[in-house]
This record gives C-alpha cells, structure tokens and sequence, in this order.
C-alpha cells in the first residue's frame, strides 16, 4: 500500500509577521505566530491520525511571491498548497 504524502505550507516565525503582509487572504490567518502554529501543528497531527504523512514545505516572503507571480496565481492560500504539492513533487522526483 502506497503512503499518501501530502505537503503543508509552513512559515518561520521570523517570517510571519513578513508573510502577513503580502498574503492576499491576510484575514483568513491568524493574527499571531503561536496561534498559527498551534493550529498548523493540529493539523499535522489530524494527517497522521489518518496515516498521511507530512512533509513542512517553507513559504519564504522572497521566493514565493517570485514563484506565485511565474505562474500567474495570487498571493492566497491556494498559490500556498499549489507551492507546498509542487514541492513534494520535486522532492519525490528527485528521490
């Protein structure tokens, strides 16, 4: 039986209050850095419960607005999971 692999846009807390500023869904996230955390954690564990494994995939404020804009998406939760799938599929790719 396959494993299903999922990937989960993770941010550094150095970076948060960053990210904030240029996601276009600002107001869908949490305000802080630990509340977001505690959530993004819950989740994680919700995945594994169900024997998905997780794999964190950094959401960097210089490279992913690079990235969203190359591929014509805006700046949303959306462009973050496409980013995060994308990045699995790479690191599956290469092994």
């Amino acid at each position: 039986m396959e494993t299903t692999v999922v990937g989960l846009a993770w941010y550094k807390r150095e970076n948060y209050a960053r990210l904030l500023d240029i996601f276009e869904d600002r107001d869908k996230l949490h305000d802080t850095y630990d509340e977001w955390l505690a959530s993004a954690e819950q989740l994680r564990k919700t995945f594994e419960e169900q024997a998905v494994k997780t794999i964190k995939v950094d959401i960097d404020p210089d490279t992913f607005p690079k990235w969203c804009k190359s591929k014509g998406l805006r700046i949303d939760a959306t462009a973050r999971a496409d980013y995060a799938s994308w990045k699995v599929e790479l690191v599956n790719m290469i092994g």
